[in-house]
């Protein structure tokens, strides 16, 4: 039987990407007046949150507060720039990226969304409250369907760290066994405190 991973006690996040993780680019297009499409900027985007004690690093990619989107005057591009957005938007979308260090676990949690999450680095546990789990490698898709969820690093046996992304959408009100699902960040909730959906 594998013994468990060593804690990482001196592993902290302190900026993105988490250490050990290689730096993104975001490209953002758009039009010119002329009707020639173009590159606006790149960089790496400008929101980021720190989590599970400072072992984890969240970056907005990308937000957007309505669908369909308004990009006329980019007006899009200066929303999504001003402010962090909340877990979630109702009726808009978020492109969260998230660098897990070494042997990080998310808490359970259940949000009212549609979730696609890809891996982009590293290896995942996906756990559901039923008990059931699988393994992500990079490449590999969830779609999280307003189901209760943890996710764990358990790249190089818990000892290196791991990146995944993901979309959220908003969906509509679920009711399971004639009952209202309710959304319920468990102690993910703190880390959003004040931010609105989930």
């Amino acid at each position: 039987m594998a013994s468990a991973p060593a804690p990482h006690p001196e592993y902290e996040v302190q900026s993105f990407p988490a250490p050990g993780l290689r730096q993104i680019v975001r490209h953002i297009t758009g039009n010119t007046d002329d009707g020639q499409s173009r590159f606006l900027e790149s960089n790496s985007g400008e929101h980021y949150r720190f989590m599970v004690e400072n072992r984890a690093v969240a970056n907005i990619i990308y937000s957007t507060q309505e669908t369909p989107v308004d990009l006329n005057g980019n007006k899009d591009i200066t929303l999504a720039h001003e402010k962090e957005p909340p877990f979630h938007y109702p009726s808009g979308s978020i492109l969260r990226m998230i660098d897990f260090g070494p042997d990080v676990e998310s808490p359970w949690h259940r949000a009212m969304t549609i979730d696609y999450g890809v891996v982009v680095e590293g290896l995942f546990e996906l756990s559901l409250d039923s008990g059931e789990k699988r393994i992500l490698r990079p490449g590999d898709v969830s779609v999280q369907r307003a189901t209760r969820h943890k996710w764990k690093n358990i790249h190089g046996n818990g000892t290196l760290p791991s990146r995944i992304v993901f979309f959220l959408l908003d969906c509509k009100e679920v009711v399971v066994g004639g009952k209202k699902v309710e959304g319920d960040l468990g102690d993910l909730h703190k880390e959003y405190a004040g931010r609105g959906n989930y």
